[in-house]
């Protein structure tokens, strides 16, 4: 029964593996700004406004390409934040291989929780203003 669970694992760590670098091979090949097949922002299409996500797929094209800085100027809230999101989805995908129980205590902070949905609010409407400095927040390519 051992064997099972172990060979399931392998099956699911497969398959995660299969997804991400799919989704790598993709975001890598085929930049968003070039290929229609990628989705648009639903908010931006029906109000013209920029989403805190907006910009996001060819921030991560760019960094694909090691290109941070234009990366940074599509999407900066994405770029600063990815490094958070990478680390506490590697903690909760090495919990589910090895069986631990390891947590990221940072995203059990109120403060942080409720901080950071602050913070992408701001962004979100700063990002909107159509003034100096804060029209540098917008998507620019």
């Amino acid at each position: 029964m051992e064997f099972l669970r172990d060979t399931n694992k392998i099956w699911k760590s497969a398959l995660i593996l299969l997804l991400f670098g799919g989704f790598f091979i993709v975001y890598f090949f085929y930049n968003p700004s070039e290929n229609y097949f990628f989705i648009p922002c639903p908010f931006n299409y029906i109000t013209g406004f920029f989403c805190p996500g907006c910009g996001s797929q060819r921030a991560i094209h760019l960094l694909l390409h090691g290109d941070v800085y234009g990366a940074f100027r599509f999407n900066p809230l994405m770029v600063l934040t990815l490094p958070i999101l990478i680390y506490g989805v590697g903690i909760t995908i090495a919990n589910w291989i090895f069986g631990t129980r390891y947590r990221f205590m940072l995203f059990y902070s109120k403060l942080f929780v409720f901080g950071y949905f602050g913070v992408a609010i701001l962004y979100w409407v700063l990002r909107n203003l159509p003034i100096y400095p804060f029209h540098l927040l917008a998507p620019t390519g």
